[in-house]
Parts: structure tokens; C-alpha cells; sequence
């Protein structure tokens, strides 16, 4: 039975394009309604019709000032690919302010009882998480990805669209692992790396590096933690 509007707890997400849509679409069996969008491009429109949209800083402080009593208010953040580090410092502004971080987990994703899911996670479509498994604050699990047994996934990564992390991997902080890439057992991905799409990774990455191919190889180093999706 559909829940009623009534029943569901309000959300706010920062982030109104494409991986907004894919949020939008696991809300209500998350048991939450949007209210409001944040996005910092004056050009983004809301991706719900009847749901304000908010325009950077500007927009966000005008939202606040209205609305009160926010700690009953939810919040996520809708920046995927090789930006963690934006996704981490936004969550925690909108913590910081009273909001509540939801962790989303897809109806059709799979969980072990066994796994630790942080705050802030999103988990998609299909997506798997394997016991014993942990991921640390605002991880995502993108559709079909499958994170395997005792993999330890730090605050801000996130594993793109069907990719596979065979047992015991290690992923840093906010590294991103791209569409369709698959480590071996047992590696360890260094913070802010990025893994291209496709790429079959054998050894260990380091921190900040940036590699593609099967086997992968390191293309060149990241100047900062920040990155395109």
C-alpha cells in the first residue's frame, strides 16, 4: 500500500541534475518527500515539479531563515563521480545546520545484516554489499555495483555503475571508482584516486592517482581532492 504524503518525512537534497533523478526515484520507498532542491548553478531547475529550488549560499541562507524546526527535516546530497570531497563538506554543513543525513538504500539493492552502512550512504538499484563490508560516511553504491565480502569503503567514495569489488578491498577516502571498472581481491585504492570505466585493477593504486586500462595503469597524479564525474 503507497504511503500517504502525510506519512512521509521531509527531505532537502543539494544537487538537482542527473544523479538528483536517480535519488528522487528511491524517496518514497525510503519513506521521504523532497521540499526543496539546492543546486550552485542559477541555471538548474528543480527536477520534481511543485518543489522550490534554491540557488547557491544566497538561496540556501533565504531557505533557511523560513523554515524552522529543521532536525525534522532529512537531507542528502546528489554529487557522485570523483567529487567526495564536495558531497562530504555539504553534508556536513547541512548536519551542522540541524538537517538529519539519510542513508538511502534502494528496494531492490541487497545488504548483508552483516555490513556497516555510514551515514549519508546511498546504495542504488541492484547494488550489492557483501558481509562484513563497511562504508563510511556519504559512500555510493551505484546501480548493479557490487561492493564484495570485508571490503572497507572510507567516507566519500564512490563506486560508479556496475562496478565490482571482489572480497577484502580497501578504498580510501572520497576515491571514485568508475562504470564498469573491477578490482581484484585484496587491493587497496589510495584517497581521492580515480579509477577509470573499465579498467581491471591488479595492484595496489596510490593516493591521488589516476589509472585506466586492463591491467590498469597510472595515467597521471590529482592536484586536490575534487574531481569530474
Amino acid at each position: 500500500m503507497p504511503l500517504r504524503k502525510a506519512t512521509l518525512k521531509p527531505v532537502v537534497i543539494w544537487g538537482a541534475r542527473g544523479h538528483a533523478l536517480v535519488l528522487v526515484d528511491l524517496l518514497v520507498s525510503a519513506g521521504l518527500r523532497p521540499i526543496a532542491f539546492f543546486d550552485n548553478d542559477p541555471r538548474s531547475k528543480s527536477p520534481v515539479g511543485g518543489v522550490p529550488i534554491y540557488h547557491g549560499d544566497r538561496g540556501y541562507a533565504s531557505w533557511t531563515r523560513q523554515k524552522k524546526g529543521r532536525r525534522r527535516i532529512a537531507c542528502a546530497v546528489a554529487i557522485g563521480g570523483g567529487r567526495g570531497d564536495d558531497r562530504l563538506r555539504i553534508l556536513r554543513r547541512l548536519a551542522a545546520d540541524g538537517l538529519h543525513p539519510a542513508t538511502l538504500v534502494h528496494p531492490a539493492a541487497v545488504v548483508a545484516s552483516s555490513a556497516e552502512i555510514g551515514l549519508g550512504c546511498q546504495i542504488l538499484a541492484g547494488a550489492i554489499v557483501g558481509p562484513a563490508s563497511t562504508l563510511g560516511m556519504a559512500v555510493i553504491v551505484n546501480t548493479a555495483a557490487s561492493v564484495d565480502h570485508e571490503c572497507n569503503l572510507a567516507e566519500g567514495v564512490h563506486v560508479g555503475p556496475g562496478a565490482v569489488l571482489a572480497g577484502c578491498v580497501r578504498v580510501g577516502a572520497r576515491a571514485f571508482i568508475g562504470a564498469g571498472a573491477v578490482v581484484l581481491p585484496r587491493i587497496s585504492i589510495g584517497s581521492d584516486a580515480i579509477v577509470g570505466a573499465g579498467a581491471i585493477v591488479r595492484a595496489h593504486v596510490r593516493a591521488r592517482s589516476v589509472v585506466a586500462g586492463n591491467p590498469a595503469r597510472p595515467l597521471r597524479r590529482r592536484r586536490d581532492g575534487t574531481g569530474g564525474e
